[in-house]
């Protein structure tokens, strides 16, 4: 994945890599390299939960850092990074929905990306069950599927199909409204807000358990679709411009037929840290997971009525294998005696 970068955080880049190559920087990898407090914002999803509180142990007993974990989402948590610097890291910051301010702040160096978060990238749609596919196999599409409100009726009006769109507050609010109002879907269905993510996972698992039909937004990488037989429907093309414009509360141009694009998933942070702290930056560089790697832990966390902070612990004590090749070996033994 390309990431567009500006004068001064190419400088910052350039710097980073010089440092990164001489001995002195392999000797002082093991040490934070800054006594700011760098905290890491914890978003409301699973998924950016559970890697905020990995890195976040990591960097305090590995490296032996001032560690804090604050609360965020993507559009707050970049505004914020953006013109306080505070939150110093985002761990897994979506960047499609705040793209133009993110491409600004990088190209204007307060802001820069240190590596991919989901490494394969992630996947943004309308899901239905595979079983509900194979018993309706005309749905493949989200047209199909609107043309079929009946096999997805509303348990409150079954008059009208439902479906569940995303949690109020994030982005992806926004997009789905925007094709409920684009597809024209006001006569037939209704727009289901679950009110939280916890909410939509309880909706989406109770119908599966029950082998109920149930159109529904979703993403990856997650333990619902880790767990579950999901499909997702075939949303049609993807343009950039309209789905910019439907995320934009202040466009007004009118709503648009768009699919989700696959947003860079990536560890977002504060300038200040590759400058301060480079064996910080050069960690954060290597620890890109895979969607079905994140699903996994999650999937953990899911079944073991685990907090994210209990999975974090989890993956560092069961996949020694991958964290250890993000961080020099003295580290990694301080990490390990910390979960001892």
């Amino acid at each position: 994945m390309m990431l567009k970068t500006g004068g001064a955080a190419a400088a910052i880049a350039i710097a980073f890599m010089a440092a990164a190559s001489s001995p002195a920087f392999a000797q002082d990898a093991v040490t934070c390299g800054t006594d700011r407090t760098i905290d890491i914002a914890e978003f409301t999803w699973p998924s950016a939960a559970v890697l905020a509180h990995i890195h976040a142990k990591v960097l305090d007993a590995g490296f032996d850092c001032n560690v804090e974990i604050v609360t965020g989402d993507t559009v707050p948590t970049t505004s914020s990074m953006v013109t306080r610097g505070s939150p110093a890291v985002a761990p897994e910051l979506w960047t499609s929905t705040v793209q133009e301010q993110w491409d600004a702040a990088v190209s204007d160096g307060t802001t820069v990306a240190l590596g991919d978060a989901i490494s394969d990238g992630t996947v943004e749609g309308w899901f239905i069950p595979r079983y509900t596919q194979e018993a309706n196999p005309e749905i493949t599409s989200a047209e199909t599927a609107i043309a079929n409100p009946q096999v997805f009726a509303d348990p409150e009006d079954s008059s009208k199909g439902r479906l569940y769109t995303c949690p109020p507050g994030w982005g992806c609010e926004l997009a789905t409204g925007a094709l409920f109002e684009a597809y024209d879907m006001e006569e037939n269905w209704n727009l289901f807000s679950p009110g939280s993510g916890g909410a939509l996972d309880a909706s989406i698992a109770r119908a599966f358990t029950r082998e109920e039909p149930i159109l529904f937004y979703y993403w990856g990488p997650t333990a619902i679709l880790g767990k579950f037989d999901a499909v997702a429907l075939d949303m049609g093309e993807i343009k950039p411009e309209v789905y910019a414009c439907n995320t934009n509360p202040d466009c007004d141009e009118p709503a648009g037929i768009t699919a989700y694009p696959s947003s860079p998933a990536i560890v977002g942070a504060a300038a200040w840290l590759p400058e301060e702290a480079p064996a910080i930056a050069e960690y954060f560089s290597k620890v890109g997971l895979t969607n079905a790697e994140i699903s996994e832990l999650l999937v953990y966390g899911d079944e073991n009525q685990a907090d994210a902070e209990a999975t974090a612990v989890n993956f560092l004590k069961t996949k020694e294998d991958v964290w250890t090749g993000w961080v020099p070996a003295e580290v990694a033994d301080k990490v390990r005696a910390s979960l001892s």
